[in-house]
Formats: C-alpha cells, sequence, structure tokens
C-alpha cells in the first residue's frame, strides 16, 4: 500500500515505522499531507466481524506490516480486548438507524470508545504503532480540548505508552480529572504573547513532536495515518444499504469530513455504492475557517486539487479572533484537513456552511429529545446543519439525508 504526500507527491519509504508527516511541511506554502492510497482492485470484505478494524483490515495501511492475516488479528484482538478493560467497551459497529422525528438518518458514535468517533483516529494508529514495532517507551503527543484527549488517554493506556496531552485553558475539569486517573501527562497551554497565529496547544503539540514524541494526534498534516482509522466510520455506512442523497459533517480540524468523503469515496471505486451522496459540512460561525476556504475554492473553480493545495495560505489561515460557541469541540483556529474536504464537496456537490449559536443549541435539543440519545452541541452540530440547508433548499426536504452523532 503506497503512502504520499497529497501536496508535492513525497512517497514514504515503504519500510519506514514512522511516515506521518511530510518531510517538506512547513519549508513552503503546499498543503502537505501524507495519504495512503488504496489499490482500485481490493475486494470489498464479505465478513461481518462486529469489529470495524477487523472487518474492514485489509483497507487498513497497517494490515500491510503484518506477518500474515493470523498476526494482525491476533494483534488488533489483544489490543481492543485492553481497550475495553480500560474503557468498559471495545470497538464495534455502530447504530445506524432512521429518526422519523429528524426526517433524516442517524449514525451514533456517542457509545463508541471513551464516547465519541476519535478513538476510530487513535485505533488506526495504535495498530500501525504496534505492526511497525515502534518502541512502548516513546511519549506519544495530542493537541485537543476534550473527545480527542478522552480517546487519546484510553488507548494509551490500553497500548501501555505514555501520553503528554496539551489542553486549552478552558478544558473542562472532568475531562482533566479523566486524564489524569489514565495516567496522561497534561499541559495546560495559554496564548503566549509570542505565539503566531493559531491555537496555542497545536503550537506546544508539535515542539513536543519536534523533540520525538509520535503525534497521536486527529490532525492529517500532522499525522496522516489518523484518517485510516476514520475510514471505518464511512465503510460502515456503506455497509448499511442505505442509499444516501446528502450527508451533513460537523467540521472542526476537518478529520472527520475527511476520513468520511473519503472512506465513501473508495465504496464507490471499488464498487460497494453506486455513487456518493454529497458530502456537507458545518461550523460555528464564531469559527467558520472550513466554511471560508470553501467560499474561495467556488471562486477559483476552475483551479485543480494539487494548485490548491500548492497556495494552502491563499485557503487556511487561522481565525482571528478565536470565537467562542456552545460546540466547543470544533471550534478549532484551522482545519487542518481542509484540502481534502474541500475536494470532496466539490466533487460531490456538497457545501459548507456556518450556522450560529441559536441553531445548535436548537438542534441539540431536538436531537436529544427526538432520539433520546445522550448528545452534546457539539455530537449534534450535523443536524443543526441539516436543518439549515433544508431552509435554503440545499437539501430537499425529500432527500435521503443523514447526521452524525459523534459524541
Amino acid at each position: 500500500m503506497v503512502i504520499a504526500c497529497a501536496g508535492c507527491g513525497w512517497p514514504a519509504p515503504p519500510r519506514s515505522a514512522t511516515p506521518f508527516r511530510c518531510p517538506r511541511a512547513g519549508t513552503d506554502d503546499v498543503d502537505h499531507v501524507l495519504v495512503r492510497r488504496l489499490d482500485p482492485s481490493a475486494a470489498w470484505p464479505d465478513e461481518r466481524d462486529p469489529n470495524p478494524f477487523l472487518r474492514y483490515r485489509r483497507f487498513l495501511a497497517s494490515y500491510d506490516r503484518a506477518e500474515d492475516d493470523a498476526h494482525f488479528v491476533d494483534v488488533v484482538t489483544r489490543l481492543d480486548e485492553a481497550v475495553a478493560a480500560v474503557d468498559g467497551r471495545g470497538f464495534t459497529v455502530t447504530p445506524f438507524r432512521w429518526a422519523d422525528a429528524l426526517g433524516a438518518w442517524v449514525k451514533d458514535e456517542t457509545g463508541n470508545v471513551a464516547g465519541s468517533h476519535k478513538g476510530r483516529h487513535l485505533m488506526g494508529l495504535a495498530i500501525w504503532l504496534e505492526m511497525a514495532g515502534v518502541e512502548k517507551s516513546r511519549q506519544l503527543a495530542i493537541a485537543s480540548c476534550g473527545n480527542a484527549a478522552l480517546a487519546a488517554g484510553v488507548i494509551a493506556r490500553a497500548s501501555g505508552r505514555p501520553l503528554s496531552v496539551f489542553v486549552p485553558t478552558w478544558a473542562d475539569d472532568s475531562v482533566l480529572a479523566r486524564l489524569r486517573d489514565l495516567g496522561a501527562e497534561l499541559h495546560v497551554c495559554p496564548r503566549e504573547p509570542g505565539d503566531p497565529p493559531g491555537d496555542p496547544c497545536i503550537h506546544r503539540f508539535r515542539e513536543a513532536v519536534a523533540a520525538g514524541a509520535v503525534p497521536f494526534s486527529c490532525q492529517g498534516p500532522d499525522n496522516g495515518l489518523t484518517i485510516d482509522g476514520g475510514r471505518t466510520l464511512a465503510y460502515e455506512l456503506a455497509d448499511a444499504e442505505v442509499s444516501l442523497d446528502a450527508l451533513v459533517v460537523q467540521a472542526g480540524g476537518g478529520a472527520l469530513a475527511s476520513a468520511v468523503a473519503q472512506g465513501l469515496h473508495e465504496a464507490v471505486v471499488l464498487g460497494r455504492l453506486p455513487r456518493e451522496p454529497a458530502v456537507h459540512v458545518v461550523q460555528p460561525e464564531a469559527n467558520a475557517p472550513l466554511v471560508r476556504a470553501w467560499q474561495r475554492a467556488r471562486e477559483t473553480a476552475e483551479e485543480t486539487p494539487r494548485t490548491r493545495r500548492a497556495h494552502r495560505r491563499d485557503f487556511m489561515w487561522p481565525w482571528q479572533p478565536a470565537g467562542t460557541s456552545v460546540a466547543t469541540g470544533i471550534l478549532d483556529d484551522e482545519a487542518y484537513d481542509w484540502a481534502s474536504v474541500v475536494d470532496a464537496l466539490l466533487r460531490t456537490g456538497g457545501t459548507a456552511i456556518a450556522v450560529g449559536e441559536d441553531d445548535l443549541v436548537r438542534a441539540n435539543e431536538l436531537a436529544r429529545s427526538a432520539t433520546g440519545i445522550d448528545v452534546d452541541p457539539t455530537g449534534s452540530a450535523g443536524l443543526a446543519g441539516l436543518v439549515a440547508l433544508r431552509e435554503t433548499h440545499a437539501v430537499s426536504p425529500d432527500a435521503r439525508a443523514a447526521v452524525l452523532f459523534t459524541g
């Protein structure tokens, strides 16, 4: 399986244990993100293992590092059992149900490991570290305000690996307490006067990575393989046998939207789906850098994906001043995985929209009352986007639409 930079084409050495970030990243204005390229002749799995990392194992970059199929299954099974011992649950295919009161399908990730979809990204990385033989003593690092940090804490503890977590000053006390219980090393990151624009947690995280830590993150530019595990969510959607017209995904850093869009595209290439649904993304008005990038991409629609990636600062830069929102989990200063998301919107006929705080609150109240799912405003933000898209007829009321409740 080939791993290469989507921005410059640099190929990762075939047996590299750490093909996480393009070595040219940060040297120019190119959007350097490593991606794994799936063989278009690969066969869609016909088995139905409840663990998505086993069901879709032949689509994971880490599978190529296994001695054989039995070795991969054994390693993933043992790691998943360790996750369950820490968190009370391992990985399994999550529910996808019709919600009549919403007029939409709902993929419910709130019961996933650590309570959100973030564990998918990080379990994929943990499997890679095991298969590639990265030493257990090497520090893992992540920047996060909540869900990703909790998932990282659980999976690092299960893997027996040390973890540093870089969190904002406003991080929830209950999240911090749980991270301490999991043995994570916490670093609170205020905005320092000499910092460049952008999230100070990301700045401190990248300093740790430069000093030798493994980027155990949910941002593709910092570790391209984080998208690998996230694609399992899309593969589950493809296997649900529901022909969707539209999918609305909430976006902060953009890794979720990137992973889902790429996974659905692969399902079409491999013949599992007849076509891709229109992928739409939603952000809070308080922080909407991806919406801004989408608007600029529409103005230059004649440019190719490679051209857009060659001029990152024309499309993506930190949102200033940083806003506040009830959807705290998608308040990233930048949409780090913006380029692949914009590609998907253009390819599928989707759009990017920003919604206000009242809309986010109302959507959350509706989500909880209509489904009984204990989802927070971040996790139900996709529903706020769907409501707004239907009001403008960007999504027809009759369209078969889906949202993700992510935790």
